[in-house]
């Protein structure tokens, strides 16, 4: 029987989920965690089959906790849920140790396949996450200055590459302004970058958005 542990800071969305998760017979449980520092907690406490990691958590991100989550438990399948298209995160989640990517918008049917995926020793790709991991490592092979971001200030390029404020990243973030200015301010120098306008045709030229 399957174990999972679903990271997600909605309760709405949780609730949800875990009643399509309960009405597939082979998950046997289910439990739930809003933040990493619970997720991290119940790992170490329980034993688990599969980890569903919201990526866009507040404080730290669910790439953020991927190397924690390997740290605890190197063999839990992870599997990244998340809003974002595919181009913005799928390539950087598998490179940081995630077993599979799905979408929130995805069929139940979906999901519990990723799971039985992962849980078996696979990893769960869907059709259109492999073609934009394709077109992403042809893009890498000539231009590749996010990659020296960290999960942080990736995180924050990308919000300000799809046009969302520093005031609205820095309470979705739950930390300042000033903090968010920092990481952009560090962002932008790695990526010798001048300003938004800079980073905004970066992302398109590189296809990290539309």
């Amino acid at each position: 029987m399957i174990n999972v542990l679903l990271v997600d800071d909605h309760t709405i969305f949780r609730a949800g989920l875990v009643r399509l998760l309960e009405e597939d017979r082979s998950i046997d449980s289910v439990m739930q965690a809003a933040d990493g520092t619970t997720a991290l907690k119940l790992i170490r406490e329980h034993s688990f089959s599969a980890v569903l990691l919201d990526i866009n958590l507040p404080v730290r991100s669910g790439l953020e906790l991927l190397p924690a989550i390997a740290r605890i438990a190197p063999h839990l399948p992870v599997i990244m849920l998340s809003m974002y298209s595919a181009k913005q995160y799928a390539l950087r989640a598998f490179e940081s140790g995630a077993s599979g990517y799905v979408s929130k918008d995805m069929d139940a049917e979906v999901l519990i396949a990723a799971i039985h995926k992962v849980v078996a020793g696979g990893r769960y790709i869907t059709p259109e996450v492999a073609e934009q991991m394709l077109e992403n490592v042809d893009v890498l092979q000539s231009e590749n200055r996010h990659l020296t971001l960290s999960e942080r200030e990736y995180s924050v390029m990308m919000q300000i590459a799809n046009g969302v404020s520093l005031t609205a990243i820095a309470q979705e973030m739950h930390v300042s302004i000033k903090t968010v200015s920092t990481y952009r301010s560090r962002l932008l120098k790695k990526m010798g970058l001048d300003g938004n306008a800079a980073l905004v045709q970066y992302a398109v030229r590189n296809r990290l958005i539309d």
